[in-house]
């Protein structure tokens, strides 16, 4: 069997960073590239400065490293791309147009894009949105998906790339700090509690939304680009999810640890955003297609991210 080589764009972010570590234990350190816009000085393996939108330095790395297989996680995620909508287009558009073509031209054999619940607009089924439903996004981030799931179905049909996508809802984990999302509220909420804070929440509290823990979201690329290309139906995006909650709901798994610890809400420009995104998602086509099935839900996951960021500080 022919080793892969991967490439990894944004690797220093929320779930670039621990996709790395999880592939270059499939793979072995030296088959996987991570690459960023800055260098990571505590980064374990080869690590490559890349901006995508050049796209020379790109189809350099892919043709050095002899590239099978690329996860393109470089993006401007959903709050701060409102403050630069623009930038936000080009870097999470024009970038990954860049991937398809230079994949194209190398023959790369899979490529894995993140897409988003983001991509529903304000007047789609708050309650299991189906996976087809129309898509019609009321944030820059949001457009910029649409687009691209458009694209990564283009290019299969047209020209047979396997590009394999997942429509993430909220990630949390606790090895990245918040990166700008609409739903890094309900990361930043388990710093301040473990930290002995009260915490300020930028939603409403009973603003649900669907998430997903990160070990989980991690194991669903895992198996989405490990099942077999035959059951792959869907080209443009899988709806996935783990579980629903509010920020109340979230503030009353973590007092089972910290009885003491409040939140206050002042809700801010990102509880229009969440207002217009579903508050759960009908993930059964993943479940159908590719056995799909979230292990984590709310107390298992506040559990686990107490423990790990409690030992995180004593490092």
């Amino acid at each position: 069997m022919e080793q892969e080589k991967i490439l990894i764009t944004g690797a220093n972010g929320q779930l670039g960073s621990v996709l790395v570590g999880r592939l270059q234990e499939k793979h072995g350190v030296h088959n996987v590239i991570a690459t960023d816009l800055r260098s990571n000085k505590n980064f374990i393996g080869i690590f490559e400065i890349l901006d995508v939108l050049d796209l020379e330095k790109l189809s350099s790395l892919v043709l050095k490293y002899k590239i099978t297989q690329i996860y393109h996680l470089a993006a401007i995620l959903s709050a701060n791309g409102e403050k630069s909508p623009v930038l936000t287009w080009d870097i999470n558009t024009k970038t990954f147009c860049n991937i398809l073509e230079t994949s194209l031209i190398n023959k790369v054999k899979k490529v894995f894009f993140p897409s988003s619940i983001a991509v529903y607009g304000k007047d789609a089924p708050k309650h299991k949105t189906s996976q087809n439903h129309e898509l019609t996004p009321s944030t820059v981030y949001g457009i910029s998906k649409v687009a691209g799931e458009n694209w990564a179905k283009y290019y299969f049909e047209n020209h047979g790339l396997d590009v394999r996508s997942l429509r993430f809802p909220g990630i949390i984990g606790y090895q990245s700090l918040p990166g700008g999302g609409t739903t890094d509220y309900a990361v930043d909420i388990y710093h301040k509690a473990i930290n002995g804070n009260d915490f300020e929440c930028f939603l409403a509290k009973n603003m649900i939304l669907p998430m997903i823990y990160m070990q989980d979201a991690i194991r669903a690329i895992i198996e989405l680009m490990d099942a077999p290309k035959k059951c792959i139906k869907i080209r443009t995006s899988y709806n996935i999810t783990g579980m629903s909650f509010s920020p109340e709901e979230l503030t009353l798994s973590i007092q089972k640890f910290y009885p003491n610890f409040k939140t206050y809400y002042r809700p801010d420009f990102r509880q229009k955003i969440a207002a217009s995104w579903p508050s759960s998602v009908d993930d059964s086509c993943a479940k159908k297609d590719w056995n799909w099935n979230p292990l984590f839900l709310i107390d298992d996951m506040t559990e686990t991210m107490i423990k790990e960021l409690k030992r995180k500080d004593k490092i």
